[in-house]
């Protein structure tokens, strides 16, 4: 695998950089990972420096400003977030080329033509796609490790993680890690009493895809919810004070009580919180 590129601007490294997006991660154990990849992020756990999620983005950037203008990243990334919990090194692998192409399809659903082919010249995204066919062509099973939210955390996300997991830093981060085995343990309890109850089905499909998608992933892996760059842009006394996991959780219990005016009144006002955070997408 050939070395990443170095950040755009060395010098910027400690300055927060844009998107204001969230992450859902997969960190898997180290034997999940087939040969030669496995030797490959054994060698490099052990490298000084570890990348960050700023890092992550601006060498993204740097790999976008090219001419003719591209779409998503010329070369698959060789990096990867890594943590070791309990002794055990677990990987969460970039995959920067592959959830360019995926965000690149939700673009073309979210954001209508004249705006996009102003970002990106049909021809660039016509290349892009069809790049993607064949690269998929030969990784039919081939899944991301991590999964993004612009302005926003997925409501559904919360679901996967507890209250007494978050970990905020002021300034620097807002996250919950749980082992898989707890994160789909959680969503399938939710998912039963939603199913049992009636105006959450949006809530109940979302949660579905996103159990399949772990599904895909080994037993012992760790799953991260982290706030990315919101915690940049959203007040410290907003973060400090925010209870996301904890207010869906306890709405579900409420919902699981028989009390579905509990139950509602706590999903709607976290509903409208988020809901005012991913308005500022449209905001000019």
């Amino acid at each position: 695998m050939t070395e990443s590129p170095e950040p755009l601007l060395p010098s910027a490294r400690s300055a927060p950089a844009v998107p204001y997006a969230s992450y859902l991660r997969v960190y898997e154990p180290l034997a999940a990972y087939p040969e030669p990849e496995r030797t490959h992020w054994a060698a490099y756990a052990r490298r000084a420096t570890a990348p960050t999620a700023q890092d992550e983005l601006r060498r993204s950037l740097a790999e976008l400003v090219r001419v003719p203008l591209v779409g998503v990243p010329a070369h698959e990334s060789a990096d990867a977030f890594t943590a070791e919990v309990d002794g055990v090194l677990l990987v969460c692998p970039w995959r920067t080329r592959l959830r360019g192409w995926l965000a690149l399809e939700e673009l073309v659903e979210q954001f209508p033509l004249p705006v996009l082919d102003a970002a990106l010249p049909p021809s660039a995204r016509r290349r892009a796609a069809e790049e993607y066919e064949r690269w998929r062509e030969r990784n039919p099973d081939a899944r991301p490790w991590i999964r993004t939210g612009v302005w926003q955390v997925p409501l559904r996300w919360f679901v996967l993680v507890a209250d007494e997991e978050r970990e905020y830093v002021q300034g620097e981060r807002l996250r919950y890690r749980t082992p898989m085995v707890q994160a789909r343990r959680r969503l399938a309890r939710a998912l039963r009493t939603l199913r049992a109850a009636e105006g959450y089905g949006m809530l109940a499909e979302g949660l579905v895809e996103v159990g399949s998608w772990l599904e895909e992933f080994h037993p012992r892996s760790m799953v991260e919810l982290d706030y990315g760059g919101l915690v940049h842009a959203l007040p410290a006394e907003r973060l400090a004070a925010d209870r996301s996991a904890g207010d869906l959780a306890a709405g579900i219990e409420a919902l699981r009580a028989g009390d579905t005016e509990g139950a509602a009144e706590a999903y709607r006002g976290l509903a409208e919180r988020w809901r005012a955070v991913r308005e500022r997408l449209f905001a000019n």
